[in-house]
């Protein structure tokens, strides 16, 4: 059991969930809840029974971005307190976007600044019907943090990420699946069962092979083409030749459903 105070955690079969819980301040993210959101998605990262992650909030917002009221408390130590802060939450961005396991992203309610950079993030998104999307950063005179500067090109291109950044437009949930940046919208009262059961589903899958994935997707942009196909052969070549691999090719040949969690 791992205890926080902004935080809450679950673990149980192969599956992680992290609920931001800060109801009463819009789950906004202060110093306390950055490092422990880092801690969280390191433990995530080192503990090979989890295979699986969920990130979500509790209350009506998901996640209305940066603590604003703590940084005006900085006063003239407020460039010092959000190098901290965003240390903490860009470790905790590295985790989840490294790790093995695939981080599915629960978005309940308004994602705003950070907490609509937190929810892009993950490797599958889903939001509820009455989510909406805005950067906000802007509003206070800031400019983007939390990898989105990353991510959002490349999930909706450049000319709409200049203009969410740019405007603050707010994207309704409809409009952000629309757009790219969401796998799927549900209810509200489907969100978080559907987030459960997408989550049990990618525990039970071939965890060596997710975390491949994720490698190579991260590193798409970047490599050239004859890198990309390197790490693509080396990937394959690991995945089907551990034991998991070898399980996969078993239950095609055998006509049965694979067992990836068998050792």
């Amino acid at each position: 059991m791992h205890d926080y105070n902004t935080l809450l955690w679950e673990q149980a079969d192969g599956v992680a969930k992290i609920t931001l819980n800060r109801p009463d301040a819009a789950n906004s993210l202060n110093i306390e809840m950055a490092r422990e959101l880092m801690l969280a998605a390191m433990r995530c990262d080192e503990d090979k029974d989890i295979r699986a992650v969920i990130l979500t909030a509790s209350g009506k917002m998901f996640c209305a971005g940066g603590d604003v009221m703590s940084f005006h408390q900085a006063g003239d130590d407020v460039g010092l307190y959000i190098k901290e802060i965003t240390a903490y939450l860009h470790s905790a961005n590295a985790r989840f976007a490294r790790m093995s396991a695939p981080l599915i992203v629960a978005v309940n309610g308004t994602a705003a600044g950070a907490g609509f950079s937190l929810a892009i993030s993950g490797d599958l998104v889903l939001a509820a019907d009455t989510a909406k999307f805005t950067m906000a950063y802007t509003g206070i005179g800031a400019s983007p943090d939390g990898s989105s500067t990353h991510f959002l090109p490349r999930l909706v291109g450049l000319r709409r990420a200049q203009e969410l950044m740019l405007t603050n437009r707010v994207l309704s949930a409809d409009e952000a699946l629309d757009w790219g940046m969401l796998t799927k919208v549900l209810s509200g009262d489907d969100l978080a069962a559907e987030a459960d059961a997408l989550a049990r589903k990618m525990a039970a899958g071939p965890s060596i092979a997710h975390g491949e994935i994720k490698s190579l997707l991260l590193s798409s942009y970047s490599n050239t083409l004859e890198t990309q196909l390197e790490l693509e052969s080396r990937g394959i070549a690991k995945a089907v030749g551990s034991s998991q691999g070898k399980e996969g090719l078993s239950a095609f040949v055998e006509k049965r459903k694979a067992d990836f969690n068998r050792d």
